[in-house]
């Protein structure tokens, strides 16, 4: 299947997507879910894991604003979605700025998530590389990540997606870069967040390398689309919801190399 068909999948089937994101990102996850044709829910009680998360089509965990009940439900939910070959994204925001939180995206590393989302300072710190990132924010170049990504992917057996100006993915043997976007798209909170959600759609719809790619590629245009109407951060968070509902198809492969 080719991005293209995922795309297709996505708005035809409307998969289920259990969204384990952050306070900041429940608004623009939920909504970029569904502006791209697939189906938020922001379930993250851990009493409720075993019930819901067998229910759903893919699985994102985001560990922006993480605690400790919050990660003992995303580990239970990463378990249940193992059991139930289901695919789940896993993004380890920041993962770098505490030892608590560094644990905890090793220890959800460790279950093998299907597809890793994060900047470059993310994914060489997730792969024990010294990094310069600040926060949420990268302080390192795609290009400097992308032997850090190779790595994780052979040594998980996951698909690996740095973003940045010139995204990069990998499944440790094939690899493809995604172009364009806007300079405003850093400037809207936790935009990036709600990108793995959408990777999660996809996920549930195909290969986990496509389906990286998808979100990637579907982010971008939307992204150069809502970047030629926006006067600034809030009229282009605007535009982009639209732009992410009416990108074609077709359009996808126009950004992958």
């Amino acid at each position: 299947m080719t991005p293209q068909d995922l795309l297709t999948a996505l708005r035809d089937q409307k998969p289920l997507v259990q969204c384990m994101t952050n306070y900041v990102a429940m608004n623009i996850a939920a909504n970029v879910v569904l502006a791209a044709g697939a189906s938020p829910a922001m379930v993250h009680a851990e009493e409720e894991i075993a019930d819901f998360t067998p229910l759903c089509g893919a699985l994102s965990i985001n560990i922006g604003t993480i605690s400790t009940p919050w990660l003992a439900s995303m580990m239970a939910a990463a378990r249940v979605a193992n059991d139930r070959k289901i695919p789940w994204v896993l993004d380890p925001v920041a993962h770098f700025i505490s030892d608590y939180r560094k644990r905890a995206a090793q220890d959800l590393l460790a279950l093998r998530p299907t597809i890793v989302r994060g900047n470059a300072s993310e994914i060489l710190a997730l792969a024990g590389e010294a990094g310069a990132g600040k926060g949420a924010d990268s302080g390192d170049s795609v290009e400097a990540a992308q032997g850090a990504a190779r790595a994780l992917a052979q040594k998980f057996d996951a698909v690996v997606a740095i973003t940045g100006p010139v995204d990069f993915v990998t499944d440790g043997s094939q690899e493809a870069q995604v172009s364009g976007g806007s300079d405003l798209m850093p400037q809207v909170t936790a935009l990036g967040c709600s990108q793995t959600a959408l990777m999660g759609g996809y996920a549930a719809t195909g290969p986990a390398f496509q389906a990286a790619l998808a979100g990637l590629a579907h982010f971008k245009l939307a992204g150069t689309a809502a970047g030629k109407l926006a006067n600034g951060p809030g009229s282009f968070q605007m535009h982009f919801l639209d732009a992410l509902a009416t990108t074609q198809p077709s359009e996808l492969a126009s950004v992958i190399s």
